[in-house]
């Protein structure tokens, strides 16, 4: 079953690693060696996760002679922050509204008579 590239690209960010290689190439072009230092896992392991995120089209790998450099692709983090803004919005009214009903019992004070 054809999978769409939205649900794609949340399960390659639903890994923790390819998240971290992600925000390392935010920072620029990296090579397989640079990317996996960080980790205690083999460069064929590394390798997975590259692959993994080169197919939902997050990095893009190059061949400049014997260098070969990995670079973010950020269009489909793109398409996810569109998904996400609606719920923000939503989480937004959300706590707006409720910032005006403590602002109301506030003004009210308790029972007792004290104000809050």
């Amino acid at each position: 079953m054809p999978t769409d590239h939205l649900s794609t690209t949340f399960a390659t960010l639903a890994d923790p690693t390819r998240r971290a290689i992600l925000a390392r190439l935010a920072l620029g072009e990296a090579t397989v060696n640079e990317l996996a230092a960080p980790f205690a896992m083999s460069l064929p392991a590394v390798s997975k996760h590259l692959k993994v995120l080169e197919h939902a089209g997050l990095i893009k790998r190059g061949r400049e002679a014997q260098w070969r450099p990995c670079r973010l692709e950020a269009g489909p983090l793109k398409e996810v922050a569109g998904w996400l803004e609606h719920y923000r919005r939503f989480w937004d009214d959300s706590f707006d509204r409720m910032a005006d009903y403590l602002k109301e019992i506030q003004s009210k004070g308790d029972p007792n008579g004290r104000k809050n």
